[in-house]
């Protein structure tokens, strides 16, 4: 037989326990709270609810990002063709340097586009390595040049092309940075792979703009 004490100390052993059981299940509850959801290169985050943040595996990618990387492909392409033009035509010893950093991260970077768009099935642009021209293709990228800027960056030598080429690169490199913006503002850009491609591509084009206008800064002291 238990005694009434004995009863007393177990009924408060197995409340105890209960207690104790309760306030686990609270804790192991995490509190909610905002989260901060980046927003497009250059522009300030969002601020979203627990609850409205979402699981990394409701980010697939859009039309928007697939008109995007078929694009940036024809982009880079262009990119490519005005490189192959420094040799022979700068006396610049900072162009060809330069020249060869673009060279290297675009093809990369196309590289980069071309596996994207046929892990997903979808159609690869028939570009060249840049060397060729992309007749035909459609309509021009953001800031890509027309054939009549192209022949004139072709024409020109020494200085003349050094600025030209500089002057033409940066107005190109604009354009990529118009269509990143475009790819969010039309809600692409939230899949995993192209927003972390979209947001190095943003800041490497930017990083370049900065040094081809201390570049063309330089030149104009030079002259002066």
């Amino acid at each position: 037989m238990i005694s009434s004490t004995s009863l007393r100390q177990l009924v408060a052993l197995v409340l105890a326990a209960a207690a104790i059981g309760a306030c686990t299940a609270e804790t192991a509850e995490a509190p909610k709270v905002n989260v901060v959801q980046p927003g497009a290169p250059g522009q300030g985050g969002k601020v979203l609810s627990a609850d409205e943040v979402p699981r990394a595996d409701d980010r697939d990618y859009t039309d928007a990002d697939v008109r995007f990387m078929q694009g940036m492909i024809r982009h880079h392409s262009q990119a490519l063709r005005m490189t192959a033009l420094v040799a022979g035509r700068s006396q610049s010893k900072d162009l060809p340097r330069f020249a060869k950093r673009i060279e290297i991260s675009q093809q990369d970077e196309i590289d980069q586009m071309v596996r994207w768009l046929r892990a997903r099935l979808k159609e690869v642009p028939s570009v060249g390595s840049g060397a060729g021209h992309d007749h035909g293709a459609g309509a021009l990228m953001p800031g890509m040049l027309t054939e009549e800027q192209f022949a004139e960056l072709e024409r020109a030598e020494g200085e003349q092309f050094d600025r030209l080429f500089y002057t033409y690169m940066i107005q190109h490199h604009m354009g990529a940075l118009s269509m990143v913006e475009g790819l969010f503002d039309d809600g692409g850009g939230q899949e995993a792979e192209i927003n972390q491609f979209v947001t190095h591509v943003d800041a490497d084009q930017r990083i370049e703009i900065d040094r081809m206008r201390a570049l063309l800064a330089a030149m104009d002291a030079t002259d002066g």
